[in-house]
């Protein structure tokens, strides 16, 4: 196995100190795991894709001017 080097915030390692029973380093080695899965499933749903940066953006900015909308009308 090969070994990385992890830097936290000092916050976050105080809070990691008050569970010296977990295994932080599976817990890494999971969540890295875990984020290439879903890398992987994005990479393949989008490899087909003619849609740009540009576009995906704004399509991004339509539909967050749409929640808004929504959600300011149930205030």
């Amino acid at each position: 196995m090969v070994n990385i080097t992890l830097a936290v915030p000092e916050e976050l390692k105080k809070e990691m100190d008050t569970f010296p029973e977990m295994n932080w380093s599976a817990v890494a080695r999971e969540a890295i795991k875990q984020k290439i899965i879903l890398l992987k499933k994005f990479r393949e749903f989008t490899k087909d894709s003619t849609i740009t940066e540009e576009d995906a953006l704004h399509l991004g900015k339509g539909v967050n001017k749409a929640l808004s909308k929504k959600y300011e009308k149930k205030r």
